[in-house]
């Protein structure tokens, strides 16, 4: 069997193609909404700054990891190896922050929030997406929390004058692709007759479920290999959040 590689940073590999395409929307939407100085939350494996990065003056990503060098090509990207919060900027630096997939790794969310809202500008927009926690199938243990709708904006609004709250939702392929991964999970949660999942520290989970993850998506993709590699990222839209939404993504105006 080929390396398992965590499934927390998603990659091009073909098995994480459904949360690929959805994850590569998000950099699309951000890029036809930024501009000027614009800062990354969390780099991850890099394939959102080719998206990005030429749609503002300055690109700066920050994440706790140092990905490939080759990603920081473009002139105007820099990349800050740094965990977060806090920012390593001074006040009123950015036009834009965004950040995708992030918050529910961090505990100090509400700190995280006003570390934002202190490094944009005045009138400068937030946008950050996180999955919604209704449509979750299990415990993510690698995750601190999932935020409903309701909580998301709560948190936002405790910093920022506006909240614009739209969600990722998929069409009747992706929703083939959900239900099969729902049926699949299901028959793995069911020897979980204590719960454990729920009552276990997250640190005891994390390896035992990235492993499980990776070999259920893989198991998915030989299964259906035809409609695991066709979904692309045009399959999913972003409108105003619905409870079937797959993400929450929310632009907040300083």
């Amino acid at each position: 069997m080929s390396r398992i590689t965590t499934a927390e940073r998603v990659s091009r590999e073909a098995s994480d193609n459904f949360v690929f395409q959805r994850s590569l929307l998000a950099y699309h939407a951000a890029a036809e909404r930024i501009g000027g100085d614009v800062l990354e939350i969390g780099t991850g494996a890099g394939y959102g700054i080719e998206v990005a990065a030429p749609h503002a003056r300055k690109f700066i990503t920050v994440d706790k990891f140092a990905p490939s060098q080759e990603l920081f090509r473009l002139p105007n990207v820099e990349f800050h190896r740094a965990e977060v919060p806090p920012l390593p900027f001074a006040a009123d630096s950015f036009d834009y922050v965004i950040s995708f997939q992030v918050i529910e790794h961090i505990k100090q969310d509400v700190e995280l929030v006003h570390e934002v809202k202190r490094v944009l500008r005045p009138g400068g927009k937030f946008i950050v997406t996180t999955p919604n926690a209704p449509m979750s199938l299990t415990r993510n243990p690698w995750h601190v929390r999932e935020y409903t709708a309701g909580e998301l904006r709560s948190l936002l609004e405790g910093e920022f004058s506006s909240v614009e709250a739209l969600g990722v939702r998929g069409n009747e392929k992706v929703m083939a692709y959900y239900a099969q991964n729902r049926r699949s999970v299901e028959r793995i949660t069911r020897f979980d007759i204590l719960d454990l999942q729920h009552r276990l520290p997250r640190r005891l989970l994390q390896v035992p479920y990235d492993i499980l993850n990776r070999i259920n998506r893989r198991k998915l993709l030989k299964a259906n290999t035809d409609l695991t590699t066709s979904i692309r990222m045009d399959d999913y839209s972003i409108g105003p959040v619905t409870d079937d939404s797959f993400d929450l993504f929310y632009i907040a105006e300083k």
